[in-house]
């Protein structure tokens, strides 16, 4: 469709506004690039390696604003920080001022949306970052350390580069995540490719130069991809394996110590704490709870996102065992394939699978009134089908991975000696690596789960008419500047995210 498109909307586009979409999604990358580095690298290196008052409760907080999405929480800091909000009305109120006699941070700009989502996406790379640094060998350190290097020296010139291939996963995850954001940068009035998609598609109207904008967001992506594996086409990694010796923490005292643990509950506070106890409290004065279609749009939630988590993960299960007993290529290739779908923002998703449906739907509707006579409505297009088939396709990598880790675990002499026993391929799954892969499974379940619960841009294009999600509630409201209103959702939102969060640190704990 990007090819054959009229060209029309596409060069007003290009006179206009594309100039604007990519170089406010540059800064955005950017900045939260250097944000999520800064805190996540910092703090995993903090609470992996030293020891301080608090570190093992903040290792675990430091994990909590992956439950918040970062639309949530440029809602609260909206209402802390806009014009209306309570530190702006005290500053009035205390030196009798005037709106524009003072100077005040303007949230909705590049910098608040690059704030917002380096507060919600450092825990990717503090939470693999942490994973890295606990790995690695004491003696690695203590060689340096005998060598004369300081602390800090041993810090850049050992620890960081070993941990490197973590911190650019978590960095890459973390990139991809800004460059799919819609929620934060539409209601903050950035102008992105994913608001440019959104906008193109259904204020002009116009398929086939949304198309287009969505060839040159997932250029970008690609882009990301190809120059992270480049960057290390010549280096490897190999960490000792020797685990008889744990790295031995350095301990701070005094104000080193204190500073250390105010710098690591610094992001916890202003990345959960504080929007969330905000949230909390304006959903106290909300009505918004006992309305009677609060109750329907939860369970509207819930149901779509526990359907969306049991397609996912069952194909995963399918594909990641299919890798396991097949020695084809091709399997390998089509189940690396399928993972990458995380990739791709959940905008791209929307349009493909709008395009797609819709002509499936024109040839099965076309084909059936030829046969019957009898005019047959929409099979996909427009109903819960097409959203499920996008989060699965968005989601799908999230529970492979889960899945496949588990796999690695169970040793392939097990399903040879069910084999022997007489057992089929598909019994073995069943038998043997699904009770196995109970806690694999359960882990990819809520982390699905969770996602689909909170994508925003995919359910805002492909819902079907009159049905409504929690992230899509809070959205409506708080576009209206309805915030205290869209503060019931937002919270039930964040609760049912932090189950995973949970379920990941006890998983990282007895690892």
């Amino acid at each position: 469709m990007a090819v054959t498109g009229k060209a029309d909307v596409w060069s007003h586009l290009w006179q206009t506004v594309l100039g604007d979409y990519v170089t406010h999604s540059l800064r955005l990358v950017v900045g939260v690039a250097i944000g999520v580095l800064l805190l996540g690298v910092s703090t995993a290196w903090l609470t992996a390696c030293c020891e301080f008052p608090g570190r093992k409760l903040l290792s675990l907080l430091l994990l909590l604003p992956m439950a918040m999405p970062a639309y949530i929480i440029a809602y609260a800091y909206t209402g802390l920080l806009d014009f209306a909000g309570p530190i702006q009305t005290w500053i009035r109120a205390t030196f009798e001022l005037r709106y524009g006699e003072y100077w005040f941070f303007n949230i909705h700009s590049v910098t608040g949306a690059t704030l917002m989502l380096s507060l919600v996406l450092y825990p990717y790379v503090y939470l693999m970052a942490r994973a890295a640094f606990l790995a690695q060998s004491a003696h690695i350190i203590d060689v340096s350390r005998s060598l004369g290097a300081t602390p800090s020296r041993a810090f850049f010139r050992v620890a960081l580069p070993m941990a490197r291939p973590a911190i650019v996963a978590g960095l890459s995850l973390a990139m991809m995540e800004t460059l799919a954001d819609y929620g934060t940068v539409q209601y903050f009035g950035v102008p992105t490719f994913t608001t440019g998609i959104f906008r193109t598609f259904y204020g002009f109207g116009d398929a086939a130069a949304a198309a287009q904008l969505a060839v040159v967001l997932l250029t970008f992506v690609i882009l990301l991809v190809v120059l992270e594996k480049y960057s290390r086409r010549r280096i490897s990694y190999f960490q000792s394996s020797d685990r008889k010796t744990p790295m031995t923490r350095l301990p701070l005292q005094g104000l080193t110590a204190w500073l250390t643990t105010l710098w690591c509950l610094l992001p916890v506070s202003l990345g959960f704490l504080l929007p969330f106890g905000l949230l909390a409290v304006w959903s106290t004065s909300s009505n918004e709870w006992v309305q009677g279609g609060f109750i329907d749009i939860a369970v509207n939630s819930l149901s779509l996102a526990a359907i969306a988590a049991l397609v996912a993960v069952l194909l995963a299960l399918v594909f990641a065992y299919a890798a396991r007993i097949s020695r084809s290529r091709w399997v390998h290739l089509s189940v690396q394939v399928t993972s990458l779908g995380y990739a791709l923002p959940g905008t791209i998703i929307a349009i493909g699978v709008l395009v797609s449906f819709a002509w499936i739907d024109h040839h099965a509707v076309a084909a059936f009134d030829s046969m019957a006579g009898t005019q047959l409505g929409l099979l996909f297009s427009g109903t819960l089908i097409a959203l499920v088939f996008a989060y699965t396709t968005r989601f799908l990598a999230v529970s492979l991975g889960a899945v496949q880790s588990g796999l690695q675990t169970i040793k392939p002499s097990l399903d040879s000696t069910a084999r022997l026993l007489g057992r089929t391929p598909l019994q073995v799954l069943r038998e043997i690596h699904v009770p196995m892969l109970k806690g694999s499974v359960l882990t990819a379940f809520l982390i699905v789960f969770v996602d689909v619960l909170k994508e925003l841009p995919a359910t805002l294009m492909l819902r079907p008419f009159n049905f409504n999600t929690l992230a899509v509630r809070a959205y409506e409201l708080a576009s209206d500047e309805r915030l205290i209103d869209a503060a019931p959702a937002s919270v039930l939102i964040v609760l049912v995210g932090l189950i995973p969060v949970f379920f990941l640190n006890r998983s990282i704990t007895k690892r």
